[in-house]
């Protein structure tokens, strides 16, 4: 265990989270409305991660709606988008319809995650019971006999000691608690990975985040206002093949996919300005250990399709808050309450993540396999729905609400 040579600052809690995204944040929040004393400790200085992603599906602007702050939080910079589309070369085609869901806002929103997790800790800094700690790097467990007991941190000032009741592994799926628990996860594979970059974007450029597929690449692409930030689809561990192939194709790829982005391409500059950003998908047989609890991605790492990995992460938190926030403002929480937990989230991750390896095998892997530039049409269930709009509803409903939403429980 990593020690500062001076006495550790300690703290002493009901709750402990360990990790400040979507989970951590939302888990925080609701805790400390119901009168957890609880503490979130955050290992960088601020939420601003390229890597973080932007969606926030209507199920989550559901919770936020529960939570009376649906009408303050869109008030933030957003896209709004009722309609998924891809681009197959020269087609566009619509693939999920989310303006018959049953929910309040039918629409997916496209939000900075930076943005969104500001707005979490602003709303929970104003209940008493709330402390955030940035800077604040897990490094090893605290132990009570079989128990977890709380957590060692590295700060800028030194060792941080937290004590708690409860400690909730929310660091995602490289997860320092998860490892110094010792709880192992299964790993399913995926068959790509994705180059990651931004590229400026231009008034007269498409007006919403899409995806862009043809001739055996895929390029998914955001809108950050002034700027596209791009995922570049590449088969699982072929990066270095890339790198050594030079950046010039990797421009003359991205131009190919979105030929209105021909004349922006060379700001990317060399490969510094491209990230590696691993897919993996996992799951954790056992979430929970006595007085250790994990949650979002460190309890199952999702694959980026659909883009539901932030709200199972959100649903898991909701679960977690209506089953725990009662027993930890008594002061105990039994393993048999946090297996309540995994039992309630298990069965949609596991569906989710089904779903999930399904599309990654039999469209993903199908695309990425084709010969670069050769012509591709769209997938024949894809070509249907255009036929048949009411199929869009389909993956509408699984991407937006998914498989179990879970609501906010009033204490």
């Amino acid at each position: 265990m990593e020690r500062s040579t001076s006495v550790p600052e300690k703290l002493d809690c009901r709750c402990c989270i360990v990790g400040g995204g979507p989970a951590g944040m939302m888990l925080g929040f609701l805790l400390a409305r119901g009168g957890v004393d609880v503490v979130v400790l955050e290992k960088h200085a601020d939420f601003l991660r390229d890597f973080r992603g932007d969606t926030i599906h209507p199920s989550t602007l559901e919770v936020m709606h529960e939570l009376h702050l649906l009408d303050e939080f869109l008030k933030r910079p957003h896209q709004e988008l009722p309609h998924l589309d891809v681009q197959f070369g020269p087609t566009a085609l619509t693939i999920a319809d989310f303006t018959h869901l049953p929910t309040r806002c039918k629409f997916l929103a496209f939000m900075p995650q930076w943005d969104f997790l500001d707005f979490l800790a602003e709303q929970a800094e104003r209940c008493p019971t709330f402390h955030l700690r940035m800077e604040a790097e897990v490094t090893d467990l605290l132990s009570d006999g079989e128990r977890i007991a709380g957590v060692m941190a590295k700060t800028p000032q030194g060792m941080l000691e937290v004590r708690a009741e409860l400690t909730v592994a929310a660091d995602g799926r490289s997860s320092v608690v998860r490892e110094r628990a010792g709880l192992r996860s299964m790993a399913f594979g995926a068959p790509m990975d994705a180059l990651w970059m931004r590229l400026s974007k231009s008034p007269d450029d498409p007006g919403q985040s899409t995806g862009r597929v043809g001739g055996g690449r895929i390029l998914a692409m955001i809108d950050r206002g002034d700027y596209w930030q791009c995922a570049y689809v590449i088969p699982k561990g072929s990066a270095e093949e890339w790198r050594k192939g030079g950046l010039q194709v990797l421009r003359d790829e991205i131009a190919r996919l979105a030929p209105f982005l021909k004349g922006r391409v060379d700001e990317l500059r060399d490969w510094n300005d491209v990230k590696l950003l691993t897919v993996l998908v996992d799951r954790l047989p056992r979430w929970h250990l006595p007085g250790l609890l994990c949650i979002g991605d460190a309890a199952h790492a999702m694959s980026p399709i659909g883009g539901v990995g932030i709200n199972l992460a959100i649903q898991d938190a909701v679960a977690a808050a209506n089953v725990l926030t009662v027993p930890l403002r008594a002061g105990s929480v039994s393993e048999s309450l946090l297996h309540r937990v995994q039992k309630r989230r298990e069965l949609p991750t596991r569906l989710t993540q089904g779903m999930q390896r399904f599309l990654q095998t039999h469209a993903v892997e199908r695309v990425l396999a084709r010969p670069g530039g050769q012509p591709m049409k769209p997938p024949r269930v894809f070509r249907l729905m255009q036929h048949f709009p009411c199929l869009r509803r389909i993956p509408a409903r699984l991407i937006g609400v998914g498989f179990r939403p879970e609501h906010v429980k009033e204490l």
